[in-house]
């Protein structure tokens, strides 16, 4: 039996199980419930009432968040010529174009956590895509990572542009920040997030659309969210 230890038991008695919280409440006693030696990141759960089984109810999309992750993000551009110069300006952690292939090929490198290539570059990236598709970092022109227009990519990236995509079972995560931010700007980072994945909603997605909504900590118990509030809180 798993042990839970005094703190998370502390956390979770200031929680009401029975309640679903307004967004901006849920936030602020998430953020208040913290109380690690570390920066806890914060992240918001939403199980959607699609079913990922078909591609035309795949919810994915990309989001800037008004206060960025409090995360450092890595990103790996594949580009030749001038597209590569202006990657390395842009603030790409990472840039080449066969010898970028060759290493995360041979050498298993993935030490990045957000790629971009050119539209040229995609047929050698594409030979890549058993090592970068399980990682979620491979390119993609529905997000726009495949894009001509690296160097805005990368900037947008490294402010806090994040990734979503609706799992297996038909749920969101999306991390929105560090409990140091404060609830003020988790909250503004939260209803980005929101309105993306609202706006993200298939046109073939019958019934309710959010089932359920939860936002926690990385070491917390989860709060959970009124869904109806969701469209009032975007």
């Amino acid at each position: 039996m798993t042990k839970i230890g005094k703190r998370y038991r502390k956390a979770a008695g200031a929680i009401d199980r029975e309640k679903r919280y307004v967004l901006a409440e849920a936030i602020r006693t998430v953020a208040a419930g913290s109380d690690t030696k570390f920066d806890e990141s914060v992240e918001l759960a939403m199980r959607l009432g699609v079913d990922p089984r078909h591609a035309d109810q795949n919810v994915r999309g990309t989001v800037a968040l008004p206060h960025g992750t409090g995360k450092a993000v890595r990103v790996a551009v594949f580009a030749k010529g001038e597209k590569a110069k202006e990657a390395t300006e842009a603030g790409a952690d990472f840039v080449g174009a066969d010898d970028l292939v060759a290493k995360i090929r041979d050498e298993g490198f993935t030490d990045f956590d957000r790629a971009v290539a050119t539209p040229d570059m995609m047929g050698a990236v594409g030979k890549i895509g058993k090592v970068l598709g399980p990682r979620g970092l491979m390119p993609n022109p529905k997000v726009g990572t495949v894009t001509m227009d690296v160097a805005a990519v990368v900037k947008s990236l490294k402010a806090g542009q994040v990734e979503y995509r609706v799992d297996k079972a038909g749920i969101v995560h999306v991390a929105v920040g560090k409990v140091s931010f404060g609830a003020d700007k988790l909250l503004d980072n939260a209803r980005a997030v929101i309105t993306s994945v609202l706006r993200a909603k298939p046109a073939s997605a019958k019934g309710n659309y959010v089932l359920t909504a939860t936002v926690s900590t990385t070491m917390g118990p989860g709060v959970r969210i009124d869904p109806g509030d969701l469209s009032v809180a975007a």
